[in-house]
């Protein structure tokens, strides 16, 4: 990488973009192996000065202002006190709803400008996605309101209200424990309306605002906290809400954790690796089997993934979350920070930097924090007062993961805590010439290809966002996933070598305004959206739509797949083993990977390849 400009690319841009698809594909992700997404690193520059100064610097300036005990000249004083907890939340909350947290920039797809967000949602026109429009009365369409503006910008009061009210002191205390304060418990309760009613008619903006971390937490703090500062409370109804914080991190961790059990997460740490501008090359390649030739995941690999990666993010919280012992707390709560900093150091694509610094940060703040005080034989969930209360706050918080990982056609990977898994509903498009310009016709909508050429002080030309445009498209394919989507769209495109072939999930970032893996906001619902505005022909536009596996770790349980024609609707299902996927590399050198048809829409062009389905031509699943 170069910091005022990309890294020399192997190829010339033009005579890459001349290759086959197959071949095109090799370059990119041979290149990738030490260039990641060949970023310059002054753009990172901007994302560490965002990280630590707008989030972090000005999060805790307004704590230190808001409170009497946290001070923002005395660092010391930034561990002493839950009530950061609480602020630090809010604010990274508030942020990620207006565009400035993860999802934020170019490496999320967003080039000029780099926001995306709230330049839509304040909008009306725009599109929007309501997760149960046919179901709930009020919610249904695509488009953008005036209600759903004036409705965002409630979200966005009710999350300035708990982080500019001032503190409250919390007058009973384990003793030892120093000065303590919290948010008023009643500042929480705008949001916890305003954003259930967004998400209801907006799911984007729900799951942008990260709600499933944040909301836990802000639901607690109007619960438990009220507890904790009525007249009349006892020591232990703080130590309870603490406790309550401890729980929802480590489900966090924990979830995340199992989600990267099977076969899909070894997959991901080496292109995460890749993408590291603080890595050295010799041990990016170290991470693949035989770089360039063979790209598949190397046994350093493995170890990083599954030893420093899936075991440390399930038995240490889960040892945290046991513990009474002062120094395996905080040996443990120091493994998670040194944990979150190396996530963080990678820049994965979508850049949840502030999420991994915050989670990172208050590991210690929870379990080392609250000055010379702090003492785990006290703040343990064995001395939760209420022990019976712990059945509904563990069902609460792990109804989305469980949900999730046996039914992930039914919850966001958000929700089911499979950050970085690898196990993802995802799709690429495949476009006919002058198909993607015609999604310039939008409100706000601009193709990646136009912002690259655009961009302030270093204008890419038209050959040159191509290729990068077309990266995203490479990172895919190193994904397992990424391998059978593109094996499927190969079975189904005599002609797409032809085609504008293109990463969903940057796709969704220029029409939605946001993405963060989550395949769901760009399946079939939203590419109806767009037919219904632009009126494809049949042909124009096919998406192959993946997704996430149900219950990863058992052996054997098969990928789902389906194939969209813009204008025809869902045209086939069916699905791939993952293992096949896997022992491929990520230019399918030896042909597409075995697809199993489970249905084929009535004359369709695949019909007569049907190995098994409805004789009468009816969808089984729809």
């Amino acid at each position: 990488m170069g910091f005022l400009k990309p890294a020399p690319e192997p190829m010339p841009a033009a005579e890459v973009l001349q290759l086959p698809l197959r071949d095109r594909i090799r370059v990119l992700t041979t290149g990738w192996v030490t260039e990641g997404f060949n970023t310059p690193r002054m753009l990172h520059v901007v994302y560490i000065l965002k990280m630590l100064g707008l989030y972090f610097a000005v999060g805790l300036a307004i704590t230190s202002a808001t409170t009497e005990y946290v001070h923002f000249t005395d660092p010391a004083t930034w561990f002493d006190n839950v009530v950061v907890y609480q602020k630090l939340a809010i604010w990274l909350m508030l942020l990620e709803v207006i565009g400035l947290g993860g999802a934020f920039g170019p490496l999320c797809g967003h080039f000029a400008p780099m926001l995306g967000n709230i330049r839509f949602w304040v909008r009306p026109g725009t599109l929007r996605m309501a997760p149960w429009g046919r179901r709930v009365p009020l919610t249904g369409g695509d488009e953008r309101t005036v209600v759903d503006v004036v409705l965002y910008l409630a979200v966005l009061a009710s999350l300035a209200y708990p982080l500019l009210a001032s503190a409250d002191s919390v007058t009973h205390l384990p003793a030892g424990t120093g000065p303590q304060e919290l948010v008023p418990p009643l500042a929480f309760v705008p949001i916890l309306i305003a954003m259930p009613l967004m998400g209801l008619r907006d799911k984007v903006i729900f799951l942008a605002a990260r709600s499933e971390q944040y909301l836990p937490i802000m639901l607690f703090s109007a619960t438990l906290g009220w507890l904790a500062t009525r007249d009349g409370a006892s020591a232990t109804e703080f130590v309870n809400l603490v406790v309550a914080f401890k729980i929802i991190i480590c489900v966090v961790w924990i979830g995340a954790g199992v989600s990267k059990i099977g076969e899909h997460f070894i997959n991901v740490v080496p292109v995460m690796v890749s993408n590291s501008p603080g890595q050295l090359n010799a041990v990016k390649r170290a991470h693949y089997r035989r770089a360039p030739d063979d790209l598949r995941p190397s046994r350093l690999a493995w170890f990083m993934a599954h030893v420093g990666g899936t075991t440390v993010e399930i038995i240490i919280p889960i040892v945290l979350l046991l513990t009474t012992n002062n120094t395996i707390a905080m040996l443990g709560a120091v493994a998670m920070l040194i944990f979150h900093i190396y996530i963080t150091s990678t820049f994965p694509l979508a850049v949840p930097l502030e999420w991994n610094v915050y989670f990172g940060y208050i590991a210690i703040v929870l379990w080392g924090g609250f000055g010379d005080g702090f003492d785990a034989s006290v703040y343990n969930i064995w001395e939760f007062s209420e022990p019976l209360l712990l059945v509904p706050i563990f069902a609460l918080l792990c109804f989305g993961p469980i949900l999730g990982n046996l039914r992930p056609d039914l919850v966001s990977f958000l929700p089911s805590m499979r950050q970085y898994a690898g196990n993802w509903a995802s799709a690429v498009w495949a476009m006919k010439p002058g198909v993607e310009q015609r999604l310039n016709e939008l409100p706000l909508v601009e193709t990646q290809n136009d912002q690259l050429q655009r961009m302030p002080m270093m204008p890419y030309t038209a050959d040159e966002a191509e290729l990068t445009v077309q990266k995203a498209v490479a990172w895919r394919s190193m994904h397992s996933q990424g391998r059978g989507i593109l094996s499927a769209l190969y079975e189904h495109l005599d002609d797409i070598e032809t085609r504008d072939i293109r990463e969903g999930e940057f796709m969704c970032n220029i029409l939605l305004g946001w993405n963060f893996g989550d395949g769901h906001l760009h399946d079939e619902r939203l590419i109806a959206a767009l037919q219904k505005r632009l009126g494809f022909e049949p042909g124009d536009l096919v998406v192959v739509y993946c997704e996430s596996q149900a219950t990863p770790w058992r052996t054997g349980r098969p990928q789902e797949y389906r194939v969209i024609d813009a204008a025809l609707g869902v045209v086939e299902r069916g699905s791939w083993d993952v293992r096949d996927c896997v022992k491929e590399q990520p230019w399918l050198p030896n042909g597409p990977v075995p697809l199993a048809v489970s249905w084929t829409a009535p004359g369709y062009g695949r019909q007569q390849t049907l190995t098994r389905g409805d004789v009468n031509g009816k969808d089984p699943v729809s």
